[in-house]
């Protein structure tokens, strides 16, 4: 068991969750690496991270499946023993179009991704965290303004995310 905090970051391969994988490292967190698909970028990541002198971990998973949630809680168990943060920023934005134009299997896919995988993995956080932790959503300014005829799928699943916020904190 490490002494050291312990981050999880979900989409964690690149862009926000890149950036904020060596922002922990670098204030002395253990770091989780957490990707889909994106084996090589989720590597560069956590060279960087090592190269701060931190424990890394990167573990594949689609944090959208119950199944791969719970795999991936259960690798950081054996692994590190505790969990302090996790950052929910794994997130899919798909091609812009109207409401009109969009399927059902796009929009379930955008919510599944977008919000039930915080709703997931902050279940089997609040778990491990009976001692105190913290839980971070990542969300968008399209929570606000309900990107009309752009991505109105993806505006609702940010809107969800603030609500979640709130009740998650009370």
């Amino acid at each position: 068991m490490t002494r050291s905090p312990v981050v999880l970051i979900t989409g964690s391969s690149r862009g926000i969750g890149a950036a904020t994988a060596l922002y922990f490292a670098k204030h002395g967190y253990n770091v989780c690496i957490n990707y889909k698909a994106d084996l090589a970028n989720a590597m560069s990541v956590a060279e960087k991270v090592k190269r701060l002198g931190l424990e890394v971990e990167v573990i594949q998973g689609d944090v959208s499946l119950e199944a791969d949630v719970l795999a991936l809680f259960m690798h950081i168990d054996k692994v590190f023993g505790r969990l302090d943060v996790l950052i929910n920023n794994a997130g899919i934005l798909k091609l812009q179009m109207p409401l009109l134009d969009m399927s059902a299997e796009r929009i379930n896919k955008v919510l599944t991704t977008n919000i039930t995988s915080a709703f997931l993995c902050s279940r089997e956080a609040l778990k491990r965290m009976e001692n105190g932790g913290s839980i971070v959503n990542v969300s968008s300014a399209a929570a606000k303004t309900g990107s009309p005829n752009e991505y109105i799928d993806y505006a609702a699943s940010k809107g969800a995310m603030d609500t979640f916020t709130i009740g998650l904190a009370k």
